[in-house]
């Protein structure tokens, strides 16, 4: 039995090991990682998947995003699940419940970087990403969006910027590391 709710602090190192293990360290490299660094994810909107023995076995996580054309919306990812559960349906049982979950909470739509074909059946596509861009390298073809609300990005254009919350440090932390 596979329980998806919401990340807790005692997920996060084993959500960074399963990262790893699913994205190697080439994924501190990728142009979405830039949009997400110093920053929370967006409110409700962090997800874990634990078994019946409360193992982390799937992560996804939303971030707020904005354009240069004042377009709000939320970046999906990473999307990763143990190698043991690949297959079983909980990479789209985590995708349901994200976007339900992000429509619920009143956002308009959602973009990543991703295979075309699996994301499809979310309801992602190349059409709302035509005028958009992100600051770096990414492959055109693989950059999607999807509307969680009807002409949410209507005129959307130029770059997108990360919005959300920045990751605040406790002054100790900042002391310590500035010496």
């Amino acid at each position: 039995m596979i329980m998806i709710r919401d990340e807790i602090a005692a997920d996060i190192s084993a959500r960074e090991v399963l990262l790893d293990k699913a994205f190697g360290p080439g994924r501190f490299m990728k142009t979405c990682e830039r949009l997400r660094e110093g920053r929370l994810p967006a409110e409700g909107l962090a997800l874990s998947a634990v078994d019946e023995d409360g193992a982390l076995v799937g992560t996804l996580r939303l971030w707020s995003i904005t354009t240069t054309s004042g377009h709000d919306a939320l970046l999906l990812g990473p999307l990763a699940v143990s190698a043991e559960r690949q297959g079983s349906g909980l990479g789209s049982a985590l995708m349901r419940d994200a976007l339900m979950r992000a429509a619920a909470f009143g956002h308009g739509a959602v973009l990543l970087v991703g295979d075309e074909p699996y994301y499809r059946r979310f309801g992602f596509a190349t059409t709302r990403t035509a005028t958009l861009s992100l600051p770096g390298p990414y492959e055109r073809e693989r950059f999607l969006a999807c509307e969680l609300r009807a002409g949410a990005l209507d005129g959307a254009s130029g770059l997108v910027l990360a919005s959300g919350r920045q990751i605040v440090l406790p002054v100790e932390f900042e002391v310590a590391r500035a010496a």
